[in-house]
């Protein structure tokens, strides 16, 4: 199954402009590099849904921790060894 994940959008690493942005974002401290394309308006702080390195909709703080509190529950991160088990958004 593929879902969105929830995480923080912790610095913005290349702009070409406004729209085409990379930035990195935690997944309880895991740092990936994402496509932030589609949520121009997404800033450093901000919580993000990510699809396939894409963030797709930027979304506050508490739904943020309980979007990923569902996909633990569905056992979506299970197939995660636990050196990469967030913790938390």
């Amino acid at each position: 199954m593929c879902l969105a994940i929830p995480g923080k959008l912790t610095s913005i690493t290349a702009q070409l402009d406004e729209t085409f942005r990379v930035g990195k974002v935690s997944f309880g401290g895991i740092l990936k590099d994402v496509n932030l394309a589609m949520v121009p308006q997404a800033n450093i702080g901000d919580y993000v849904l990510v699809h396939v390195g894409v963030a797709i909709s930027v979304i506050d703080e508490a739904e943020a921790h309980k979007t990923f509190e569902y996909i633990k529950q569905i056992g979506e991160l299970d197939d995660l060894g636990p050196a990469h088990k967030p913790q938390q958004p």
